[in-house]
């Protein structure tokens, strides 16, 4: 089991965005900027595209308004999003509020965040949700 499998089910505690009966989506406590979420789904795929296909078309419908609300949220030019999945083996999109490509360089050293950032950060998406 994953530790996303164990944040679906409650075991670990996370700063929920949106969840609906496929799909969850919470803040990356490790993230390259503020805002940075994950949108999984909750069945445990590896790999992205080994995500059954009527998951596969909707995941990007439930992420859309979360995108919408974190680019209101936080001062960038868009929602960049990004499927690079090597860090944890269970399937997952990260939208990152960015400025520029760099923005979505996973090599840079992630922000190191307290936990009232982090819900900072959580009650700004969740006002434009």
């Amino acid at each position: 089991m994953t530790i996303f499998a164990k944040i679906i089910r409650g075991e670990i505690p996370c700063y929920k965005i949106a969840e609906n009966e496929k799909f969850f989506a919470f803040l990356d406590v490790y993230p390259l900027v503020e805002g940075h979420t994950l949108v999984i789904p909750k069945i445990e795929v590896d790999k992205f595209f080994d995500i059954p296909d009527d998951y596969l078309s909707e995941i990007l419908l439930f992420a859309k308004p979360i995108a919408k609300a974190i680019e209101k949220a936080f001062d960038c030019n868009r929602c960049g999003m990004s499927v690079v999945g090597l860090e944890v083996p269970h399937a997952h999109i990260h939208l990152v509020p960015i400025n520029y490509a760099d923005d979505l360089n996973f090599t840079r050293p992630k922000l190191k965040v307290s936990l009232e950032d982090l819900k900072a950060a959580e009650q700004k998406i969740l006002e434009y949700l």
